[in-house]
């Protein structure tokens, strides 16, 4: 689809000026060219609004915060191209780098905590605060809400599951980070992986916008409601 189809689209969604939104996008699902639509989530959020996106790193190249590519396999296409998109406007975190588009960038991105990333004074803890912040899923897989490990740092439970990355950097070399555990989750439920189902249940529940872009169904969660709405069902469910 064209950058004004791809536009209008969004807008009927209730993406709009002055929006700050977190893209989680599946390029396969979406259909069409990555810049086309990255020019038209421009488009629709103006000068005033925000775009932000968290990027990661190839594992396999010491860590630079601006020369290391998105590890493509696991985050997409997309997320390759809003970083080169982005220029200096990119987290120096080697585990959970972040890029942003917008006035809201030097906020979200300043001095990202080494240990406990997700946590408070991360960039998700910035971004719920801000007016108008909400989570973008278009074709994306249901279990890449980045925000809803803020929740798990949230929610009141006895015991939290937690690791240590080892990661490599180009400018220190090896580093250590100390964080709850982001890939095996912070407790064990008895369905599995419990992301995709609080994503679910939000928008099953009726509190996501939902509509077409381009060849996907589109999803806009308010920040502070989802995140609100996660760390009741973590107590809930993991206690």
């Amino acid at each position: 689809m064209s950058t004004p189809s791809l536009a209008a689209q969004l807008e009927a969604l209730g993406v709009g000026r002055g929006s700050v939104a977190m893209l989680h996008v599946g390029m396969r699902s979406v259909g069409g060219r990555a810049e086309a639509l990255l020019d038209a989530l421009l488009a629709v959020v103006g000068p005033e609004g925000t775009l932000v996106m968290v990027l990661g790193a190839d594992p396999d190249e010491p860590f630079d915060r601006l020369r290391t590519p998105v590890d493509v396999e696991d985050m997409g296409v997309f997320a390759e191209v809003f970083r080169r998109r982005c220029g200096e406007h990119v987290s120096d975190h080697a585990a959970a780098r972040a890029g942003a588009l917008g006035p809201a960038a030097e906020h979200l991105l300043r001095s990202p905590p080494l240990h406990d990333y997700y946590g408070p004074g991360s960039l998700l803890q910035r971004f719920t605060a801000l007016p108008e912040a909400g989570v973008l899923r278009l074709g994306a897989s249901p279990d890449t809400v980045t925000l809803t490990h803020h929740a798990e740092y949230l929610a009141r439970l006895p015991h939290k599951r937690s690791t240590v990355y080892d990661v490599v950097r180009a400018d220190i070399g090896a580093q250590s980070i100390r964080c709850l555990d982001d890939t095996h989750g912070i407790a064990d439920w008895a369905g599995g992986d419990y992301f995709p189902q609080i994503t679910a249940d939000f928008v099953a529940a009726g509190h996501a916008r939902v509509g077409p872009v381009g060849g996907c169904r589109a999803e806009w969660l308010a920040a502070d409601a989802f995140v609100d709405f996660a760390v009741a069902w973590l107590e809930r469910e993991l206690a």
